[in-house]
Order: C-alpha cells, then sequence, then structure tokens
C-alpha cells in the first residue's frame, strides 16, 4: 500500500490531481485508513491507464466513462477496445506530425552548421531543392510533404 504522497512522487502527478481523480470516481474501491488515501497495486495500474489515455489526449469525462465500463464488466469489453483503438489512431497520427517536424528541425540544424562552417549559404543554396545529400534529402523532402 501506498500513500498519496509516494504515489504523487511516483508518477510526478500533483497530490491535488489525485485528489481530484478521486473525487471523479477514478479509484471507485481505493481504501482508506482514518480517511487517508491508501493506494493498492490496483490504483497504481488504474493510475498508469488514466496517465496513459491522459497523454493520448482523452479528456478526464471519457477517462471516467471508460472507468465505469470497466466495472461493468465483460459486456463493455468492445466499447473499451474500440476506445484504445480510437486513442491509438490519434497517438500515431500525433507521431506521425512530430516525427516530420522532428524532420525539419534536423535539417535546419544541418542547414545552420553547414552555413556556419562554409560562412554563408550560397553552397546549400545551390544543392536546393534535390542535390543534398541522401541522409539530409530525407530530411528535408520528409519535413516539407
Amino acid at each position: 500500500m501506498y500513500t498519496i504522497g509516494q504515489i504523487s512522487e511516483m508518477f510526478g502527478i500533483p497530490i491535488s490531481t489525485l485528489r481530484y481523480y478521486d473525487k471523479e470516481g477514478l479509484f471507485p474501491k481505493i481504501e482508506r485508513q482514518s480517511g487517508i488515501r491508501r493506494f493498492s497495486e490496483t490504483e497504481v495500474e488504474t493510475l498508469r491507464i488514466i496517465e496513459c489515455l491522459n497523454a493520448s489526449g482523452l479528456g478526464i469525462k471519457d477517462i471516467k466513462q471508460f472507468m465505469e465500463w470497466t466495472t461493468e464488466g465483460s459486456a463493455t469489453y468492445a466499447r473499451r477496445r474500440q476506445l484504445f483503438e480510437k486513442r491509438k489512431a490519434a497517438v500515431e497520427d500525433e507521431i506521425r506530425r512530430l516525427q516530420k517536424t522532428l524532420d525539419m528541425l534536423k535539417y535546419k540544424c544541418w542547414y545552420y552548421e553547414t552555413a556556419i562552417r562554409d560562412g554563408n549559404e550560397d553552397r546549400i543554396s545551390a544543392m536546393l531543392p534535390d542535390r543534398l545529400p541522401p541522409e539530409i534529402q530525407k530530411l528535408y523532402d520528409h519535413g516539407r510533404s
């Protein structure tokens, strides 16, 4: 069993957020000793799922709905899977968008490293748009697609 302070440290989440989650009913079976929350491994696992869904962009209302489905048993498996499929697709889209951004940042780092080394942008300009070094060309093309 863990205290709220230990859970806060473990997850890097403010105590106020954990209290809010509890107030919203996200830990329906949390044990209390003399009014103090005691987090079991069940709540730790629940919090991992809450944080995953939150990080995927799901709002507290929808996380609460998911948690309600978990108490309804196997009849909600399909809905729960569908929720995770949607979140997975959203995260994959975000990863693709971020990869494109990262590729452009890498290209621009190379660009300015080269310009600094050369003292100007003339050589780079002569290589644009399609005569860059192969690994840089990939970054440039993907960052602009």
